[in-house]
């Protein structure tokens, strides 16, 4: 059991997991810190500094706060966004990296034209064009 272990644990696949865990979660705190710090505050302005976070509703001594699950799901939707205008970004630049530079035409002497016209000619009479 304990080389089934040694083996699963020493895995690539693994520890690109345990890499990635780290990774998002401390990408997952600076994306928090953008939109509580950033983003809410700037939203705040745009609507006239009204804070959803206090809206709750009274029943019978029982109070429910559904302002913090509406800004639960604006930040949900502000930090997908985010992570997808990233992952984008990143995109573009991964796929402009991986292009092949474009090729230059190769130039021709008079000789090496002439011998691919002769080429081509005879490649017309076997094929009867």
């Amino acid at each position: 059991m304990w080389e089934n272990f040694k083996k699963f644990a020493l895995k690539g696949n693994f520890l690109d997991l345990a890499v990635a865990v780290v990774i998002g979660t401390a990408f997952g705190k600076v994306v928090s810190a953008l939109v509580e710090d950033i983003i809410m505050p700037v939203v705040g302005i745009l609507v006239g500094g009204v804070s959803v976070e206090n809206w709750s509703y009274t029943f019978n001594e029982v109070v429910l706060n559904y302002g913090l699950f509406i800004q639960a799901i604006i930040d949900f939707f502000i930090i997908a966004f985010s992570i997808f205008i990233l992952i984008r970004i990143f995109t573009k630049l991964k796929r402009q990296k991986d292009l092949p530079a474009e090729e230059e035409p190769e130039v021709l002497d008079k000789t090496q034209e002439i011998l691919l016209e002769i080429r081509d000619l005879l490649g017309n009479e076997k094929t009867g064009l």
